[in-house]
């Protein structure tokens, strides 16, 4: 690696958050309760569409290197105890919109979700049915740890309705693993893949990390040309948050293993290469996807999104979501759930919301939100796409032309007055995105590694 480059990854790889949303979640706040919550479901008119996200915040290990809201049990009464009160914020929820709105997409994730017996799973995908207009091409996903499943539970994944199973990989690398507390073999993932698509299911996604303790340019090679021998459809390629003031499992992961920011940087750059060179299409920052995956054409065609899940093709006007610590998005703004599944269960128990937090979102905001999501998933910012922010918007191009003419490091550019991130600069998005942030640094949230 050159200096120069080395030099730039250095410069350009503080931490700053990934934009799921914006403002981001340390910036929600308690001022938006159930009530605001309860209101915002009112107004969605008859005909919104509807994605909603179900947690199940348990495993049956705890991956050292897991950043989600979770906990680790080896008995099923706490998950059978907590899909009680799922039950009651499902109904809650569902009094609420009293028939508005149709159910575009359903998300399981944690957590494992393949955690839940098969009767669970179907009691579960029952009352999802009771309580919402579910429409009959409804795209539904579940992320799979090939550790928990059987056939049982692949046959109830079916019979919910499953389109595309999320499977998690990370590493194949037994070092890694190992340091990861994460043991898969090869042959379990490749059993998974098998019996999702023996069972019809048109979709399978791979996650895949890397910045992960003992892993190095070679070792992604292999796991890369392990994953691709399973012809995904899609896969994700996050790399590792070390946050372990805020996940305190991960002081199991030996800090003098991590990979510094230049080994990052060549892992992440390498993989890419590697799954573009394969046939997949680079879809915004971490992801690839097969040509003809509907994630690829939306990225083509200018319909890609970002929420909570990272990138989507999902449209929907709102995104509820259910469970201890689960994000909702609506057009008014956030709402998130309370963490502690204790305190989240004796809230829905007694017939109320779940809600800790929130954020209504002002004009400003929106502008923003807008702006930095375009970035993330277009890598451009044009007149046309700020267009409905009036003067605003146009005020806010001022500032990008003027960040791109202060760039000397060609990361930026204005091309027939468009905003562009260049090729150089693409890997360095999350950063440049930061810089449209009017909260970033006005608050004691930490970030992870912007590469």
């Amino acid at each position: 690696m050159t200096p120069d480059l080395s030099d730039l990854i250095a410069r350009h790889s503080a931490p700053v958050p990934r934009y799921t949303s914006y403002p981001t979640a340390p910036h929600f706040h308690a001022g938006i309760g159930g009530d605001t919550y309860a209101g915002w479901l009112r107004a969605l008119p008859r005909s919104a569409t509807i994605s909603l996200y179900l947690h199940i915040p348990y495993c049956d290990r705890l991956c050292w290197f897991c950043g989600c809201h979770t906990k680790h049990t080896l008995r099923y009464e706490p998950v059978a105890d907590y899909l009680l009160a799922l039950n009651a914020e499902i109904d809650w929820v569902s009094h609420q919109l009293a028939g508005r709105g149709r159910v575009t997409a359903i998300h399981l994730g944690g957590g494992s979700p393949t955690l839940l017996t098969p009767a669970d799973m179907q009691a579960l995908k029952a009352r999802l049915a009771a309580r919402f207009a579910i429409d009959p091409e409804v795209e539904i996903s579940i992320e799979i740890d090939p550790n928990d499943l059987d056939d049982g539970r692949y046959d109830a994944m079916a019979e919910f309705g499953l389109t595309r199973a999320s499977i998690g990989v990370q590493d194949f690398d037994p070092v890694v693993q190992k340091a990861i507390n994460r043991l898969q073999s090869f042959e379990q993932t490749r059993a998974v893949v098998d019996a999702m698509r023996a069972r019809g299911v048109h979709s399978v996604n791979l996650d895949l990390v890397y910045g992960l303790p003992f892993q190095t340019e070679a070792g992604i090679a292999r796991t890369i040309e392990a994953a691709l021998s399973l012809a995904p459809d899609r896969a994700a390629l996050f790399g590792y948050a070390h946050v372990p003031w805020m996940k305190p499992h991960q002081k199991m992961i030996p800090e003098a293993a991590l990979p510094d920011a230049a080994a990052r940087f060549a892992q992440a750059g390498l993989a890419g290469e590697l799954f573009v060179a394969a046939g997949m299409e680079a879809v915004g920052f971490d992801h690839f996807a097969r040509p003809g995956d509907t994630l690829a054409i939306a990225a083509r065609t200018g319909r890609l999104r970002r929420n909570f899940q990272g990138y989507t093709d999902d449209a929907a006007d709102a995104l509820i979501g259910l469970g201890a610590s689960a994000i909702g998005q609506l057009p008014q703004g956030y709402v998130q759930n309370i963490t502690p599944t204790g305190d989240y269960r004796k809230a829905v128990l007694a017939g109320g919301p779940a809600i800790a937090k929130g954020f209504a979102l002002d004009a400003d905001d929106r502008l923003r939100a807008h702006a930095i999501a375009t970035l993330l998933c277009h890598f451009r910012l044009a007149p046309r796409d700020l267009a409905d922010f009036g003067a605003a918007g146009a005020a806010l191009l001022d500032d990008a032309a003027a960040l791109a003419r202060a760039d000397a490091d060609g990361l930026t550019a204005m091309e027939d007055g468009v905003f562009t991130v260049t090729r150089r600069g693409r890997p360095f998005v999350r950063s440049i995105a930061a810089r449209f942030d009017a909260y970033l640094g006005t608050g004691t949230a930490r970030h992870s590694q912007a590469v």
